[in-house]
């Protein structure tokens, strides 16, 4: 798309101008020919949006989807925009793509991660929090401190299969290469408030990765999020696993317990905690600060109307009093305050309001009255500007291979139009492939995304044959204690080295 010889000069122009925030540049090349919106480069296929969404450009990331960029466009690893903007952290320009109804579900080609994925592995909980925003229903929250005790057994049980069967479920579990979840990624590298977030959203706490290795062996095939959080080290998270229904006697392919594992990566202040006799008491933790419950709602709405070009106030229209710029657009439910929706947008997405307080657990408070916030509403005679896109953009290859999810859609879609209420999840459970929405098997080629320099290497030969043992010296602890109490961020703990370079090739184009 867009490489042919008589674009390719000016298709290199708008990458350049996409990667360094020129906006001007951009904007003129586009108004020349917005065919350039669709261009990629020639080695890692990236688009000027892969390179605007990963440099947090927003502005740039809106011009190029207005002109015609595709919002799920692949790169030659098969991420996408989303993808990108999540690695990096840029919560806006994933507002900005969520607009557009950018497919949240898609699965790169080499380990089988979705967006999630990429924002739990560096700790981005904003991204988190926007990614599941079509998932969570604009409803009371439910605590998962209410949840029966019959979901931390092993056995099955009516809630918990009622669970595995939602979308919110299905998407938040979804497994990579290994059976790596977002919450094996979380808890490997500390980010608690990530953890937080996604035990509340029905993430499974008892999630077992494949039983076939990789360099997974490191932990040992077979392992919780609790023997994750056990090699992390990081206290906090190993308490709410606990607290949610981990148990300390998971043992994995291995043979391992989590008290292991802490002990082969030095973590001895986890020892206490994971002994399987432990009497420690484990803190109570309320439901996550980030749980935005009116975020689907108001989402909706600024899809609807349009959020980047919303139109001034009139005489008529009354003022948004919070930036006192745009005409009121939305109503909260409750209190019946109206806000413009791009400061509705804004306060849901950036709200981080302890739960400990006095409105319902994942409502956000007023701004004008302080009133816990369950959902918005549109107000009558607010202009429509709705963002439309091709049908085939809206499901994954393989979704639209399978004829019974296709008949389950059409079927959807001639129901009431009450089905279609804030308070109704808007992603139906069928929609989600049987099989990796990748055309390459998954399994075939793991993959590592570091992006600062080469991996560590675990497996050198100074390290002490016995040390994957749990019984080794004192001396092989020490010699190894250098390497493993750094933070290990690097994602060779899930997937192998092998696919290093070909992951570096697309992201040294961004990083140049």
């Amino acid at each position: 798309m867009g490489n042919s010889f008589g674009c390719s000069a000016s298709g290199e122009r708008l990458v350049s101008a996409a990667r360094d925030g020129d906006f001007v540049e951009a904007k003129m090349l586009l108004d020349c020919n917005p065919c350039l919106a669709k261009y990629s480069t020639f080695g890692g296929l990236n688009s000027p949006l892969h390179f605007a969404s990963a440099k947090g450009h927003n502005e740039i990331v809106a011009l190029l989807l207005e002109n015609g960029a595709d919002v799920n466009s692949r790169n030659y690893c098969g991420q996408t925009a989303l993808m990108q903007a999540c690695r990096y952290g840029h919560w806006e320009v994933v507002q900005t793509l969520l607009l557009f109804r950018c497919n949240v579900i898609r699965a790169d080609y080499l380990s089988g991660r979705t967006a999630l994925h990429f924002a739990a592995v560096n700790g981005h909980v904003r991204c988190m929090r926007l990614v599941v925003a079509d998932f969570v229903p604009s409803a009371p929250f439910e605590s998962v401190n209410d949840r029966t005790i019959s979901d931390r057994s092993d056995g099955t049980s009516s809630t918990k299969t009622k669970q595995e069967h939602s979308a919110l479920s299905k998407f938040v579990n979804k497994a990579a290469d290994g059976g790596i979840t977002a919450l094996h990624m979380a808890a490997l590298n500390g980010y608690f408030d990530c953890v937080q977030l996604l035990l509340d959203l029905r993430a499974n706490v008892l999630a077992a990765t494949f039983h076939y290795g990789t360099s997974m062996d490191l932990i040992g095939a077979g392992s919780t999020p609790l023997h994750y959080a056990a090699c992390g080290g990081n206290l906090k998270c190993c308490q709410i696993l606990l607290a949610r229904g981990a148990s300390r006697l998971s043992l994995n392919c291995s043979g391992w317990l989590p008290l292991d594992v802490a002990r082969m990566w030095g973590r001895h202040w986890l020892e206490p905690l994971l002994i399987p006799t432990s009497e420690l008491p484990i803190p109570i933790f309320p439901p996550s600060n980030y749980l935005s419950l009116p975020l689907m709602s108001v989402l909706n709405i600024a899809r609807d109307c349009g959020l980047q070009f919303s139109a001034t106030a009139t005489d008529d229209a009354e003022i948004c009093a919070v930036c006192l710029e745009r005409a009121c657009t939305v109503a909260a439910e409750g209190c019946e305050h109206e806000l413009c929706v791009r400061c509705a947008l804004y306060l849901c997405s950036t709200s981080n309001f302890p739960s400990e307080s006095s409105i319902p657990p994942g409502s956000i408070p007023c701004p004008l009255c302080r009133h816990g916030i369950v959902s918005f509403t549109k107000l009558p005679g607010s202009s429509t500007k709705e963002i439309k896109l091709p049908l085939s953009l809206s499901f994954c290859t393989p979704c639209i291979l399978h004829p019974r999810e296709q008949q389950d859609t059409s079927e959807a879609a001639t129901r009431s139009p009450d089905m279609r209420k804030n308070r109704v999840a808007s992603v139906s459970s069928d929609m989600f492939c049987p099989i990796t929405c990748s055309p390459f098997p998954s399994v075939v080629i793991p993959l590592c995304t570091c992006n600062e320099g080469p991996c560590p290497n675990f497996d050198s030969g100074e390290r002490d044959p016995d040390e994957d043992s749990p019984n080794r010296s004192q001396s092989g602890e020490e010699k190894v204690e250098g390497v493993r109490l750094g933070k290990t961020t690097c994602s060779s703990m899930f997937w192998g080295r092998r696919s290093c370079s070909r992951e570096n090739q697309c992201n040294a184009e961004i990083n140049a």
